[in-house]
């Protein structure tokens, strides 16, 4: 891990350090250039005086011009440059910190971040089907495990920690202390029992229970529970009436009595038993919601899952149990933690990539939630651009700026010597025409 460390950080440093050897690289090119015309306009000035020295003597005046003038606006970007009556518009970048982050901010959050941007952008990649792409591919579903199992590892060793298995327990005493459970038990069961959601679970509770009564088993334990009554309750009359053919038989009518009970009720949508059952329920939300008594009994619950220490106890030992287990789980490079997200992870993948129309939904969907939320995600990252150059050191920042943009803005010098010595050629050209005129026509 150290040595980890090391090598970013050395890589850190490194890309600073090139920059600013690239930076030097370019200005030594841009100064050279500058000195270079200097000396060819001193240079003219020991040449005998004619028409092609005045024309190099323009080029190389006009060159320098262009070059200084460039190189002031380049240099008074990033420090201040003591000219009088300039000196104050020098060093823009430092003296401008808060306008420059106030402008950028609001340009990466207006012009980026909002929301027909990002839903353009989600239209155009269909986020669905790349991540059905990325998730059938069996190295990225182990990747997915791997990296779920190592942030679960990163939970557990940060709830270990006592100051905040601490906190947590004070946190979830303190979200129970202000639920209202009988309410909220109301509120649950109304949700669960609306349109008659209920009867889902009463009909796949049926079901299960209809396959247990005729099952082998359920016939054997009512008629050894058959034999065990009359031995108890008739031990005489056991002792002269053929037990084992009355116990079979009374198992075959009970299980069979059951199981036509099971059935009637489920065949029949109307039945009693489910009235009363809708009717209990429906007394029951209503004395939940509204009867004092029942109140009481929620907010003395309530206190009990709050306060009792026992129970607190009992908790907090099935937690670290939990937790000693899933660790040793996830020791294993083949965890059945990693392994379950594997798996789920792939079978979504198959999923999205078999289902177009669930594609489609899932970016429908993208859309929304990035117009939903953009607005606010937007303003806080441009709050957090705008807090943090303002927690820049205005030197600082104007000297990193230098190192990622200067050696571009050392080419405007080289472009301003170049295009001055073309102006100047140009003006020499037309000040100078009828000269020119009669050489070329002599």
């Amino acid at each position: 891990m150290q040595a980890f460390s090391a090598d970013h950080e050395s890589q850190q440093s490194a890309a600073p350090d090139e920059h600013a050897r690239l930076l030097r690289r370019a200005k030594h090119q841009a100064t050279g250039l500058l000195l270079a015309v200097v000396a060819v306009f001193v240079l003219t000035h020991f040449l005998p005086r004619g028409l092609a020295v005045d024309c190099v003597r323009a080029v190389a005046e006009a060159a320098m011009v262009g070059a200084l003038a460039d190189w002031f606006a380049v240099s008074a970007l990033f420090r201040r440059i003591p000219l009088p009556l300039l000196a104050r518009h020098t060093d823009i970048i430092a003296r401008n910190q808060a306008r420059i982050g106030a402008n950028l901010s609001a340009f990466v959050r207006d012009k980026f971040l909002d929301a027909p941007s990002l839903v353009t952008m989600i239209r155009r990649h269909d986020p669905a089907d790349l991540l059905a792409q990325w998730l059938t591919a069996p190295d990225n579903a182990d990747l997915l495990g791997r990296q779920a199992a190592r942030l679960v590892r990163m939970l557990l060793d940060a709830v270990e920690d006592q100051p905040v298995e601490q906190l947590l327990v004070r946190a979830l005493r303190s979200l129970v202390g202000q639920l209202d459970l009988s309410r909220s038990s109301a509120a649950a069961l109304a949700a669960l029992t609306r349109e008659g959601r209920h009867q889902v679970l009463l009909d796949a509770l049926l079901a299960q229970l209809g396959e247990r009564v005729r099952s082998e088993g359920a016939r054997t334990l009512v008629a050894d529970t058959l034999a065990q009554w009359l031995r108890r309750e008739h031990p005489l009359k056991q002792r002269v009436l053929p037990t084992e053919w009355l116990t079979d038989k009374g198992a075959d009518a009970v299980t069979h009595a059951v199981d036509q009970l099971l059935k009637n009720l489920a065949d029949d949508p109307q039945h009693e038993l489910r009235g009363a059952l809708d009717a209990a329920l429906a007394r029951l939300i209503e004395r939940l919601d509204s009867d004092p008594d029942w109140r009481r009994r929620g907010d003395a619950m309530r206190d009990f899952l709050q306060s009792d220490e026992r129970l607190a106890h009992y908790v907090h030992g099935l937690w670290r149990g939990l937790r000693r287990r899933l660790r040793a789980d996830l020791r294993d490079e083949g965890s059945r933690l990693s392994a379950s997200v594997t798996q789920m992870g792939q079978w979504l993948g198959q999923a999205l990539a078999q289902d177009a129309a669930l594609r489609v939904r899932l970016n429908v969907r993208l859309q929304l939630w990035a117009a939903s939320f953009a607005p606010e995600v937007a303003q806080s990252v441009a709050d957090h651009i705008r807090a943090t150059i303002a927690r820049w050191d205005a030197q600082e920042m104007s000297r990193l700026v230098e190192l990622h943009i200067g050696r571009d803005l050392q080419v405007i010098r080289i472009n301003g010597t170049v295009v001055g010595g073309l102006i100047g050629l140009l003006l020499f050209a037309v000040g100078n025409a009828g000269a020119l005129w009669a050489l070329a026509s002599g």
